[in-house]
């Protein structure tokens, strides 16, 4: 029996005890001190009018001081007690009856088998949501009470750890597909540790705050360790720098061959203006237009008399020199000031170090001074801005812990120097198109690089996400042989678009005019998940189980 149900049972019993004992000690103070006696009845309704502050009828009014005395300690202890019973009795009883809905447990091996994530945070939040748009069950083991209930409201399967971790029962482990450990470190290996003493034989994915960390998790069974922050500061980097590899100012690379970029088309680029068409980029370049972000709203697939704008942000999928070659047409003019780094903490000082490593001269802006911290300030003062030497730049990164400061902070740095090229991290994905509109160039998150880091493992390589509503996907070529990928059609008839061919250790994305598609040749099809399923219900198309990882860039060595 729960504690909040056994004081609830000693309550019931107490209180009309307590009323019954109430009433007689005033039925004969009545009688002795004020001469005119109650019955059993009287005293027992004027003990419950009493107790309950509800008021009184027959008896409103005593004379005999004692009585006075007895009557107004009766009074307090009646407000007494309703300020007690609430808190302490009734309300914890029903918190405890909402809790149990809450599952204590692992599920047993019953229904579809599940990835079980420990601890929700922002850094899985893409991944959870990458699992359940492709029909994959997840279990929550949380250990926060409001985390775990604002989960179940949302339709998440949830379990609360009451217990710590240690002491938790894990005899049901076996039937989770993956585990994805996203505690504190010590937490991670533990959990790794009891899932194999448990007999749990899957793969353990943990996500780290400390790389050195990551090899005795790997000793002990982990099947991959990550340090998400400084993935995300290796992106970060290599956007601001062209000597860090891969020199693209990209986002995602898709196996060796293809890459995704994002790029903001500058008033002063060539491109500024044209239409897609005009530009031809898949023939002259070799890269594909995907769709563009436009006051912080991503449109995919546009037409052929889509103008490139300047300010806006175009998404193009191509090799990586060509990707280049697209960069320098976007952005021509380079600037070659110090790198600002707003923010020294983890991913700050990461920045900081690997920029420093590749030959770049940087400057750190942070509130406390410390070692490494050149201008101690706030990025939202101009004072500190101009302190920096921010106007004169070569770029500015933002690599603030809190998502509200960084889009101030963006705000800020965009009016201050319009032309500055602008990088930011942030925690929550749906702060990124928050920071293109105010005029980011450059916005990743945590969970999206933790989502693309093990998407790759768990959803099977079937496609991954690159905005909202638009994915990449590997097919084989059944659906188009003998064609022209250009001339079937595929965009009218399904709403995709054929960016790349496949042959053997080749990428081809300009097609010559009598290009056919082979056999052995693999297909790679841009889309909403809604045009994928079309292309696949018309053309007879099988997903590729070599499909490669689209992930973020950033240094392998980092895990």
């Amino acid at each position: 029996m729960k504690r909040s149900t056994r004081r609830l049972i000693l309550l019931l019993a107490a209180l009309p005890a307590a009323v019954i004992l109430i009433g007689i000690g005033y039925m004969e103070a009545m009688t002795y001190l004020e001469g005119v006696p109650r019955d059993f009845w009287s005293g027992l309704e004027w003990a419950a009018e009493t107790l309950t502050t509800t008021g009184y009828g027959a008896d409103p009014h005593w004379n005999h001081p004692l009585m006075v005395m007895f009557v107004i300690v009766i009074q307090f202890l009646g407000l007494f007690l309703v300020f007690l019973i609430f808190p302490i009795y009734v309300i914890p009883f029903f918190e405890e009856r909402f809790e149990a809905r809450l599952p204590a447990a692992l599920p047993k091996p019953k229904g579809a088998r599940y990835v079980l994530v420990y601890c929700y945070g922002p850094t899985v939040s893409t991944l959870i949501e990458e699992l359940l748009r492709y029909q994959r069950r997840v279990l929550v083991l949380e250990e926060d009470q409001e985390t775990a209930r604002r989960l179940q409201e949302q339709g998440l399967e949830v379990v609360r750890m009451r217990r710590v971790l240690d002491e938790l029962s894990f005899e049901d482990i076996g039937h989770a597909l993956a585990i994805v450990a996203n505690g504190s470190d010590h937490d991670n290996a533990a959990l790794l540790l009891i899932a194999r003493d448990s007999g749990f034989t899957g793969p353990v994915y943990a996500l780290m705050e400390d790389p050195l960390h990551r090899q005795p998790l790997m000793t002990w069974g982990a099947a991959a360790v990550y340090t998400p922050a400084h993935v995300l500061a290796a992106a970060l980097a290599s956007r601001a720098s062209r000597r860090i590899s891969p020199a693209v100012q990209g986002v995602q690379q898709l196996g060796e061959h293809l890459g995704v970029a994002e790029l903001r088309i500058h008033a002063a680029s060539p491109l500024a203006g044209a239409t897609l068409a005009q530009a031809s980029l898949r023939k002259s370049l070799g890269v594909v237009v995907l769709g563009y972000w436009s006051g912080g709203r991503f449109v995919p697939r546009p037409l052929a008399d889509t103008p490139l704008t300047p300010g806006n942000i175009i998404v193009a999928i191509g090799r990586q020199d060509a990707l280049e070659r697209l960069g320098t047409l976007a952005v021509p003019l380079r600037r070659r000031g110090a790198i600002i780094i707003a923010g020294f903490g983890e991913v700050g000082r990461k920045v900081d170090q690997m920029l420093s490593d590749a030959g770049e001269e940087t400057v750190t802006i942070d509130r406390t001074p410390g070692e490494g911290v050149d201008v101690v300030g706030s990025a939202l003062d101009q004072g500190t801005l101009e302190r920096a030497g921010v106007r004169a730049a070569g770029a500015v990164i933002l690599a603030l812990s809190n998502d509200s400061e960084g889009l101030f902070a963006a705000t800020m740095v965009r009016e201050f120097a319009p032309e500055v090229p602008l990088i930011a991290r942030v925690n929550q994905p749906q702060t990124v198109h928050r920071l293109y509109r105010v005029g980011a160039d450059f916005a990743l998150s945590t969970g999206q690089v933790a989502g693309q880091l093990l998407a790759q493992h768990l959803l099977g390589e079937e496609y991954i996400r690159v905005e909202q509503d638009l994915k990449l996907v590997k097919v084989d070529a059944s659906g188009l042989l003998g064609q022209h990928p250009l001339q079937a059609r595929v965009h009218e008839n399904t709403g995709c678009q054929v960016v790349a061919i496949e042959r053997g250790d080749q990428v081809i994305v300009q097609f010559v005019e009598d290009f056919r598609v082979a056999e052995q040749d693999a297909v790679f099809l841009a889309g909403s998940p809604e045009a994928l399923d079309a292309y696949h219900a018309l053309f007879r198309a099988r997903r590729s189980p070599g499909y490669p990882a689209l992930r973020r860039l950033g240094s392998p060595s980092l895990g």
